[in-house]
């Protein structure tokens, strides 16, 4: 059983954080351009949609993470525990810094047409530290430092 959960785990986390991290990094640059140019904002539109519907997905990978943990018997170890708070501090910043963000810059294009570069600025930090926990999250995955599960 614990095999198919990490199976799954696993396929989730690619097929829903994946695309998460990609189009949250294209939106800031793709929302400068379009503010700039006044070109169409369809691009910024549908790469906040990705991230928005993907994010709803991926909340399956840390609902799989645990119950393949409580099947491999790892929930205490420290790896997964620190992987555990990444995921939740990743998540955090996604929900509260990073989504908001790209309806307040998708909004300023569709009612004004332009975008301070001030605030692409700041949201491309903003993901960038989200996309910095998942890698965080993935070393300590594969690394596991201290297992007895043998990596």
């Amino acid at each position: 059983m614990s095999k198919f959960l990490l199976t799954l785990h696993v396929l989730v986390a690619i097929v829903a954080v994946g695309p998460v991290t990609v189009a949250a990094s294209m939106f800031p640059p793709a929302a400068r351009r379009a503010g700039a140019e006044e070109a169409d904002v369809g691009t910024v539109r549908l790469l906040h949609r990705i991230c928005r519907v993907y994010a709803a997905i991926g909340i399956a990978v840390p609902v799989l993470g645990v119950a393949t943990g409580a099947a491999m018997g790892v929930l205490g170890d420290a790896w997964l525990t620190a992987s555990m708070v990444l995921t939740a501090a990743a998540a955090g910043i996604l929900a509260a810094f990073v989504l908001p963000r790209q309806d307040e810059l998708l909004d300023a294009l569709t009612g004004q047409g332009s975008v301070e570069r001030r605030a692409t600025a700041q949201l491309a930090m903003f993901t960038g530290l989200f996309n910095l926990l998942w890698a965080t999250v993935t070393v300590l995955m594969i690394v596991r430092p201290g297992s007895t599960t043998g990596a």
